[in-house]
């Protein structure tokens, strides 16, 4: 599977690539995020990479926002298993990924100009294991000695319009310039993103066996890797891949018991428990949001 193939596993939505795509209202969104198709409040530019940067960037995404006064806009994701930077008006950050739902609460009016980067990428960039930045974010500076810098150049480039498809393109073209540092990426990077791939597009792959024999690992092998590149265990990443597919599937009308069976789930009660564990809420309650 090559990195576009897998970027498309992972839930990116085919027609909001490029910079002049329409923009997305929320219930429009990818898998990944538990929006509320009502909310107005912001809209989002997603576009991939240059080409030869695959290896490192899965996409660039440059929400921008308008909540009204007094008013607050939680978002809520089902985060890949990859790192983010972000950066925005007031600050830049280096995000590792959030076992559980990423939680972010919109005020005011603002925007941010992010990088989803390949899941190899984080420990590319920190040089340390990415068990040290799981459901935690530093400053930009803290990952690169000239983040500060980098943001100003992005924000400069995005004003004085951050929903201008031109300025939007020019900030992500900041961020490609000082992410291209990092090609080559490396064989054991390379496996690593291949792995991910794997695990993100392969529905009926439901047991870490048969991860870690799909690439002729064995299991300790298996998670040493993930835990040192990712941050995560195996068996992570194939219950975050269920989940992603479940919001995908109950934004549809469908039978809860028939969507817990086609995901891989013994019952409907194990796959309510999965659910409401991480995102804190019924599948139920969440499908209910997309009913007109």
């Amino acid at each position: 599977m090559t990195d576009r193939e897998g970027r498309r596993a992972s839930g990116a939505d085919p027609r909001t690539t490029g910079p002049d795509a329409p923009r997305e209202r929320a219930g429009d969104v990818e898998r990944a995020h538990l929006l509320d198709p009502r909310d107005g409040s912001f809209t989002i530019a997603r576009f991939p990479p240059r080409p030869d940067l695959d290896p490192v960037v899965r996409r660039f995404w440059l929400p921008v926002w308008r909540v009204p006064d007094g008013e607050q806009r939680r978002q809520q994701v089902l985060q890949y298993p990859v790192a983010l930077l972000v950066i925005s008006d007031d600050y830049a950050r280096f995000y590792g990924v959030a076992q559980g739902l990423s939680e972010t609460v919109l005020t005011g009016t603002g925007w941010a100009c992010g990088a989803m980067l390949q899941p190899a990428t984080g420990h590319l960039l920190s040089g340390r294991s990415m068990r040290e930045h799981v459901d935690r974010h530093v400053p930009l500076a803290d990952v690169l000695p000239d983040g500060e810098a980098l943001a100003g150049r992005v924000r400069a480039a995005l004003a004085p319009d951050p929903t201008d498809p031109a300025r939007q393109r020019a900030a992500a073209a900041v961020l490609e310039e000082r992410l291209a540092h990092l090609l080559p990426i490396g064989r054991e990077a390379e496996l690593v993103n291949d792995l991910v791939a794997y695990a993100e597009g392969k529905p009926d792959l439901l047991r870490v066996a048969d991860l870690a024999s799909a690439f002729g690992l064995t299991e300790r092998t298996l998670q040493r890797l993930t835990s040192r590149w990712l941050g995560l265990s195996p068996k992570w990443l194939l219950q975050r891949r269920r989940l992603q597919e479940a919001a995908e599937r109950l934004r549809t009308p469908a039978d809860l018991a028939t969507t817990a069976a086609e995901l891989g789930y013994t019952d409907q009660a194990h796959f309510t428990r999965d659910w409401r564990r991480v995102t804190g809420m019924t599948p139920r309650a969440f499908a209910e949001r997309f009913r007109t």
